[in-house]
């Protein structure tokens, strides 16, 4: 390519950027960067806006694939201006993994059904790519302090990243998230307070503490970067597909945010010319005790009314509103995919069955999305032949496992054929 930059780069701390505004989500409204900002004037996500020509004409697929296996590889993609501002944990590639056994047990051929696992990630979740995103632009913007809710692993990355960052976080939690999560966050460096409500309970009390003491909002699309950071899975697995796309993806859809960034990714990467047309039949994945995408879908409106009396035991997609379910729904819809409930029963037997089969632990959010291909497979909306990628969102090993050991005394006599 190139060694010269387009004139309208920006070339700060020797690293060319390329962002060029914000932009509402739901009107277009455009406003300026590199300034602080929560929701658009409409109340809606704002969206980074790149001079893609820019990019094209600075870098191409061989340059990119010579760089480090890491996040911050996608830089003249990514919104940091100043390199040092960018904090890192080590966000490497994350595999790719087939479940062959699962597969054939659902008369599906070897290396249709894989999943991407995001549980290799640093504290352990996919909400690393979204949190060093955004905790990055937080300090580049001066912030000191954020507060955010939590269903567990966005607030353990995001104690984590503003530890590093020196910024402080206040986390507010469900009551009932997961130990380890809620013990993880205070480990970190965080103040972690547990709620006697759901997530959007919390948010009500991130709302109200950062008009009382100043606290950034760090909620999920309620600032413009973690998008950006979760858009970083599109962008990973294009290349890891040799810039040909799976069929199909199914998402563990709470927030939604690495559903909206992985559409935003797929455009981008279109724009450059580095994909094709073809694009995948997105799936927003959610249970069923918890599944307002899936209604506002299947009703045909493009806004998803709060889930009341949410319960499931995939803790991450419980989720009763989101303040972008706009951007999924239209995702879903402009990809021809589709939103899918599965219960409780059916996630934790896709769990079992993908660590007893193939030897992989999902989480209860990633069996949810197997439980959901199995559907989709059954009712021939998966048909033979075509790829399938799962998230998996977390390490299995932040969640409760049933206690399958048996005691064995070293003084008594064993019958080792019995074993």
């Amino acid at each position: 390519m190139s060694a010269s930059l387009p004139l309208n780069v920006n070339l700060t701390a020797g690293r060319p950027t390329f962002v060029t505004h914000l932009e509402c989500g739901l009107t277009g409204e455009r406003v300026e960067a590199d300034v602080l900002h929560g929701l658009s004037n409409a109340g809606r996500p704002l969206l980074v806006r790149y001079d893609l020509a820019g990019v094209a004409a600075t870098i191409d697929k061989a340059e990119m694939a010579a760089r480090p296996r890491d996040l911050w590889r996608w830089r003249e993609l990514l919104p940091v201006r100043r390199t040092e501002n960018i904090i890192s944990l080590g966000e490497a590639d994350t595999p790719i993994i087939a479940l062959d056994k699962v597969a054939a047990a659902a008369g599906a051929g070897a290396g249709t059904l894989l999943v991407k696992d995001e549980g290799r990630l640093p504290t352990g979740s996919f909400k690393a790519r979204g949190l060093v995103m955004a905790i990055s632009m937080a300090k580049e913007l001066g912030v000191t302090s954020i507060a955010m809710p939590t269903n567990g692993n966005a607030g353990a990355a995001a104690a984590a990243y503003a530890t590093q960052a020196g910024i402080e976080a206040i986390i507010f939690c469900p009551d009932d998230t997961p130990e380890i999560n809620v013990r993880e966050i205070a480990a970190q460096g965080a103040r972690v307070y547990r709620v006697n409500g759901l997530i959007d309970d919390c948010g009500k009390l991130v709302r109200e503490g950062a008009a009382a003491n100043g606290w950034f909002d760090l909620s999920t699309l309620k600032e413009p970067y973690r998008i950006e950071g979760k858009k970083t899975m599109g962008l990973e697995l294009a290349e890891q597909f040799g810039w040909e796309l799976p069929d199909v993806i199914f998402y563990p859809t709470g927030g939604g945010t690495g559903l909206i960034g992985m559409w935003k990714a797929f455009a981008e990467l279109q724009a450059l010319g580095w994909i094709g047309a073809k694009l995948p039949r997105m799936v927003a994945v959610q249970a069923e005790g918890c599944a307002p995408m899936v209604r506002a879908w299947e009703a045909g409106e493009r806004h998803a009314a709060r889930w009341e009396d949410a319960a499931t035991i995939a803790a991450g997609i419980r989720v009763p509103q989101a303040v972008g379910d706009f951007l999924i729904l239209d995702a879903v819809r402009e990809s021809g995919g589709r939103a899918m409930a599965v219960s409780d029963t059916a996630i934790q037997q896709a769990v079992d069955d993908a660590a007893r089969s193939d030897g992989l632990l999902l989480c209860p959010e990633g069996g949810a999305t197997l439980a959901a291909w199995r559907q989709a497979r059954a009712e021939g909306w998966v048909r033979d032949g075509e790829t399938a990628l799962l998230f998996n969102c977390a390490t299995g090993l932040k969640y409760p496992l049933p206690d399958a050991s048996q005691t064995l005394d070293r003084h008594a006599a064993i019958d080792f054929t019995r074993l």
